[in-house]
């Protein structure tokens, strides 16, 4: 394909009730060029991407798309027919493929029936070709695939209704079926709602692989930076295009606000915040080609983000009283949801001050598992001990806090309710959290999902009047905007008591976490750092376990070990004596460590740097494993 503008804009216009929304918006787009919309809420972001799927009128200017050019929408809006299966549903979103299929069917038996004109062969050639730009006859199977990355299982999910799926699942299956046409211009309207970490980081390489032009609209500052090549900021009714990554156009706009004089510390201390962002994140996802151990950058003050026009929220937490060492511990715990089994003899603590992070797969039972540490429902196993003066917050994923009641209809009652504040400091707690005057009065049933949000942190924050000195956050960010999600990252990162995160903002995760406990098989296993380390052991567990077949011997269990330890000791004279139980032993500490030692060196890029030097690892490394493997052999032969 050679290489040709998808979509033209020139000084795009657009009115909403008579009044100008938008004027003098240009920008130009090729195939694999990725634009990310900027801008506050009512921007007109969502407004601009239905003009370019042509499902808004543009009021003034010029709107090109090239010829036959294919367009797919992703918006918030949940599917309308509901009879459909998820298969019919997402391969609907293709019909233009069914229809080329259809042609080349055709034009085949008028061929074989004699058709052999330059008209016929050309448009065969032509149709083969679009075919095999929506991946050949084997579409429908990668169509259906990206169900599978965007979380769904193949199979028995295929075939239910829509009618049967929650609203979260319909929005990803909207993403599919966006996904699954071959479009040549893709509109992403919050593709990243309703994703947990793995399908995000699926969809990053999807997005990066497709021969496509793509406009999105995100607030996940980790995914537009892995996505965008180029920034469409939408303020004050006008457009600015930048060329380039996401990172590169926050520099910038910092740069302009500085140079406008507004606010100097602060535009430095984001630009600084900035350059911290970018070096982790690089860490996490090139992790073979960063160093091997990513030193720890100085955490540097945060500092709010710039003034962009308009209202920022401003959060603070009041100073945290000392709680004892020890928040949280947890032991030989056992978890279920329904019938299903999510943790079995797992460990977790918390220490007093520790910012740590939950992470998981959706329905590993990270909300199941916060809950029953805020003491919301019983662990089915096992021991959970709080410490000394712990005072708890829990912000739970649907702010299940804000149900109305007889003392609390609207936001100004169930922020008095809840802080004990007067009329007048609730006001003002609100304008904070841009609830403006007439907002305070809204009631609780009339809030959008992000002003729930909001009042749910304004709250928390600002609680009862005993402040707490432990933090649970489930899903914070879900319908924050991004300056949101960057305030509370400031004001979680100076927050001095506990902190248990549960999110899918990995740049929340790393700007705030110093550990990360993940769920691993009905496990919790605990990794220090924070989010790019957590990676980069995944991506060494992965490539060792690549390497080797599995990642490690099976040890034979300690209790195995004993009983067999015993069982020689009482058995016959016969068997070796003990100190060549005792040799064995030894060899087995020392073949481990040496394998610890092969594993560690393993995990630097170097070892994999060239198909030679990769193929030297795997043989060092299956050798080591056999090695060690036959001396567990020899050991429980001789033990028992």
């Amino acid at each position: 394909m050679h290489s040709m503008a998808i979509v033209i804009a020139s000084d795009l216009g657009k009115d909403i009730a008579g009044e100008p929304l938008m004027n003098g918006i240009s920008f130009k787009l090729e195939r694999r060029e990725r634009m990310t919309l900027s801008g506050r809420n009512g921007a007109g972001k969502t407004t601009l991407l239905r003009m370019l799927a042509g499902e808004t009128s543009v009021d003034r200017g010029e709107l090109v798309l090239s010829k036959g050019a294919k367009v797919a929408i992703h918006d918030q809006r949940p599917p309308r027919e509901r009879d459909l299966t998820l298969r019919d549903y997402v391969l609907s979103g293709a019909r233009e493929v069914v229809a080329i299929e259809r042609e080349l069917a055709s034009l085949e038996q008028a061929m074989a029936a004699g058709a052999h004109d330059d008209i016929a062969l050309n448009r065969y050639a032509q149709a083969q070709a679009r075919l095999e730009h929506a991946g050949g006859y084997g579409w429908r199977e990668r169509a259906l695939a990206t169900l599978h990355g965007l979380g769904f299982r193949a199979g028995a999910e295929l075939d239910r209704e829509l009618r049967t799926f929650s609203g979260g699942e319909l929005t990803r299956a909207s993403l599919g079926r966006a996904l699954a046409g071959d479009p040549d211009l893709l509109l992403l309207d919050e593709p990243t709602n309703h994703l947990d970490i793995a399908s995000l980081e699926w969809l990053e390489q999807h997005l990066n692989t497709l021969d496509a032009a793509i406009v999105l609209v995100a607030h996940d500052r980790w995914f537009l930076e892995a996505v965008g090549t180029a920034v469409l900021e939408l303020e004050g009714g006008r457009g600015r295009f930048f060329a380039g990554p996401w990172h590169a156009w926050r520099k910038e706009k910092a740069a302009r606000e500085l140079a406008l004089g507004r606010a100097t510390e602060r535009q430095q201390a984001e630009i600084e915040r900035l350059e911290r962002f970018v070096t982790r994140f690089r860490a996490g996802t090139r992790a073979r080609q960063a160093q091997s151990r990513a030193k720890k950058l100085a955490k540097i003050d945060r500092i709010g983000p710039g003034p962009g026009g308009g209202a920022a929220l401003q959060f603070a937490f009041k100073p945290a009283q000392r709680s004892g060492r020890v928040v949280f511990e947890l032991t030989g715990a056992g978890l279920q949801a329904g019938a299903k089994r999510l943790l079995d003899g797992a460990e977790l603590w918390l220490e007093r001050g520790e910012h740590v992070s939950l992470v998981g797969p959706n329905g590993a039972g990270k909300t199941t598992l916060v809950e029953a540490l805020a003491g919301r429902r019983e662990l089915t196993a096992g021991k959970l001990s709080t410490g000394h003066n712990v005072k708890l917050a829990f912000l739970s994923q649907h702010s299940d806090e804000l149900a109305p009641s007889a003392n609390a209809r609207t936001v100004l009652d169930a922020t008095q309710h809840a802080t004990q504040l007067s009329p007048g400091a609730a006001r003002a707690l609100l304008g904070r959290f841009l609830f403006s005057g007439e907002d305070a009065e809204k009631p609780l049933e009339a809030l959008s999902g992000g002003e729930r949000r909001r009042l749910s942190l304004a709250i928390l924050m600002n609680g009862t009047p005993d402040s707490p000195n432990v933090l649970i956050l489930d899903e914070p960010t879900n319908h924050l905007d991004l300056e949101s999600r960057e305030a509370l990252e400031q004001a979680l990162g100076a927050f001095t008591g506990s902190l248990l995160l549960v999110s899918h903002d990995r740049a929340l995760l790393d700007a705030v976490g110093t550990r990360t406990i993940a769920f691993e098989e009905e496990a919790l296993r605990s990794y220090a750092g924070g989010w790019p380390e957590y990676v980069r052991v995944r991506e060494q567990r992965a490539a060792s376990a690549a390497a080797g077949g599995s990642a490690r011997p099976k040890r034979p269990p300690a209790a195995k070990r004993a009983t067999a330890a015993k069982r020689a000791t009482a058995a016959k004279r016969s068997n070796p004596p003990a100190a060549d139980h005792r040799r064995l032993e030894q060899q087995i500490e020392a073949a481990e460590a040496a394998f610890r030692a092969l594993e560690d060196e393993l995990s630097a890029p170097a070892a994999w740097s060239t198909p030679e030097i990769t193929a030297t690892s795997t043989a060092r490394h299956q050798e080591a494993k056999r090695a060690l493997e036959q001396l567990y052999e020899r050991w429980e032969a001789v033990a028992g």
